[in-house]
Formats: C-alpha cells, sequence, structure tokens
C-alpha cells in the first residue's frame, strides 16, 4: 500500500471528514437493508443461531470470510461458511488485511468480515472499514448479538430492571491498553442501579474486586461470570464482589467470559413495572407511549 493510503492516514482522514459532515449513507440505509461492499457482520456470542438472519445470508453468499479466529465458533464457521474460503484475522495487521479484502473485493467475490459478538462492541471494525473506504470500498455494518445479551439470558434476568438498575454499562477494566484512569467501573458500581458488563477482563476480575472492595463497595453485591456465553462448553459462575475472583481462579478461565456485576445478576427486588401496570389498564382514550418505559417506542 502507498503512503497516501496506508491504514493510518486512512484513520486520520476519516476523523477529519466526520468532523466536518455525516456520511451520506446514513440517511440511505437502515441496519436491515442489502448494501455495496464489504459486510462487517456479527457472528453474535458463540451459538450458531444466534446469528442473524442478515448475517447467515451473507455469509451463505461469501467467497472469502475473514473472521475473528477462535473467538468465532467453530460449529458455526462448519454450518455456513463451508462452502467458502475462510482466513483467520487473528495475527494480521491491518497492512494485511486490508489489501486481502480489498483484492478479493476487487476480482468480484463476495468477501464478508465476520466479527464475534457485535462488531460495534470493542471490535475495532471502523479502522478496517475506514481503510477500506480510503481505497474505494465500500463498507457496512451488519449488528449481531453481543455476550451481554447471551449472558443475561443463560442468567434468565434482564440487564434492566425497575426499580433495582436503571442503567447498563459496557466497560472493560484498566490493563495494557486503558490506564487507571480511563477505568471507571468503581464509579459505575458507586452509582447503585447500574448493571456493569465487563468485556475483555477475565484475567483481571480478581484484581477488579479488589479495587472495588478497596474503594469501599460491599463484597455482598452480586457478580456473575458467564464464561463462553451460549457455546457447548459454557460456564456460569455466580458470586459476589468478595467471592468472585476465588471462583474464577478455581475454574480456571483466562478469557472470553463476560462479567456482569449488580443486583440484576440474581433478579432480585424489582418491582412490577408500569407496562403491565396502571398504565396498561388507564383505557383506550390515553396516549399509546409509556410515560417513563419505553420499550416498545425503541426497541
Amino acid at each position: 500500500m502507498s503512503d497516501e493510503t496506508d491504514p493510518q492516514s486512512a484513520i486520520d482522514a476519516a476523523g477529519e471528514r466526520r468532523r466536518a459532515e455525516l456520511d451520506d449513507r446514513i440517511f440511505d440505509h437502515n441496519a436491515g437493508d442489502e448494501q455495496e461492499g464489504i459486510p462487517f457482520v456479527g457472528a453474535g456470542p458463540g451459538d450458531p443461531r444466534l446469528l442473524t438472519v442478515a448475517g447467515k445470508e451473507l455469509l451463505e453468499a461469501a467467497d472469502l470470510v475473514v473472521h475473528a479466529g477462535s473467538l468465532v465458533n467453530s460449529e458455526l464457521l462448519a454450518e455456513y461458511c463451508d462452502h467458502a474460503e475462510t482466513v483467520t484475522s487473528i495475527g494480521k495487521d491491518l497492512e494485511e488485511l486490508i489489501p486481502l479484502m480489498r483484492d478479493a473485493h476487487e476480482a468480484g467475490r463476495n468477501v464478508v468480515r465476520l466479527h464475534s459478538g457485535d462488531p460495534a462492541i470493542y471490535g475495532a471494525a471502523i479502522e478496517q472499514m475506514d481503510a477500506l473506504e480510503q481505497e474505494g470500498i465500500p463498507t457496512y455494518f451488519v449488528p449481531g448479538v453481543t455476550s451481554a445479551f447471551a449472558a443475561s439470558a443463560t442468567l434468565r434476568t434482564q440487564l434492566t430492571l425497575n426499580e433495582v438498575s436503571n442503567h447498563v454499562a459496557f466497560t472493560r477494566p484498566q490493563g495494557k491498553t486503558l490506564t487507571a484512569e480511563e477505568d471507571h467501573i468503581s464509579e459505575f458500581v458507586e452509582m447503585g442501579d447500574v448493571t456493569t458488563c465487563i468485556y475483555l477482563g477475565t484475567h483481571a476480575v480478581a484484581d477488579t474486586m479488589d479495587r472495588l472492595i478497596d474503594d469501599g463497595h460491599d463484597e455482598d453485591i452480586p457478580v456473575a461470570v458467564v464464561y463462553h456465553a451460549s457455546w457447548p462448553d459454557e460456564d456460569v459462575l455466580v458470586g459476589t464482589i468478595g467471592t468472585i475472583g476465588e471462583k474464577l481462579d478455581a475454574a480456571g478461565h483466562r478469557a472470553s467470559a463476560m462479567v456482569i456485576i449488580g443486583d440484576a445478576v440474581t433478579g432480585a427486588g424489582y418491582e412490577r413495572s408500569y407496562l403491565y401496570g396502571d398504565w396498561a389498564n388507564r383505557g383506550s382514550d390515553s396516549d399509546d407511549t409509556e410515560p417513563d418505559d419505553q420499550e416498545t417506542a425503541t426497541q
């Protein structure tokens, strides 16, 4: 790739464009549309049945699938990609990935970039998309089911519960790529009515819990760790801020787990919502939109 079209210059140029104006395609397409170019598809949390219909159709029509290695269930690849060339992105930098996808697309092949979960959550997708766009290759997102949602389904609870959790935080702990100042887990827990979902942090659970205790948080706040949510080897550990670190160490899981902190883990103590309570029975002449609980209007 030339200096004018290397990934970093593409990323910088895209940032400048976004500051100046929005992409016209924002107003021309929605998330379910078939679009031109290379789709960045969310593979979902693991189980092939949790792939979206759109993702399934794109994979079945693909000639080349560039996937996120072991983060994508091999059963999904076998079921939907056995007819296509498959290439792992693990161990490849942008300077290798972009020409690979660009050249295949320009040769008339159907290319799919397959990310784990949803590519909008810790997926590092947009830098690849910007680099491809700089090369004249259009791209677009196809959403997937993120692991936090698979974990809540396994736990048979909601991430938001009336009078228990009004907010959800998707976050990650401090480490090699996140400084201590950028780690806000303690602040989320301090708010009390937040369900905190920690990605990319299995290795740091014990340290994270120790920091929460040092910050004065109640050691009895519920915590769940769902390893490989929806995979055949899924494992569920439920404890508290004070006990989950030891339980995880004993289980030996070091990666690919979702950590959820908050009372929504157990689902205890929630109150009946307005949706199926007094609001639902107030008569047909009333406004069709809930006063506080806008679920049907926004989901």
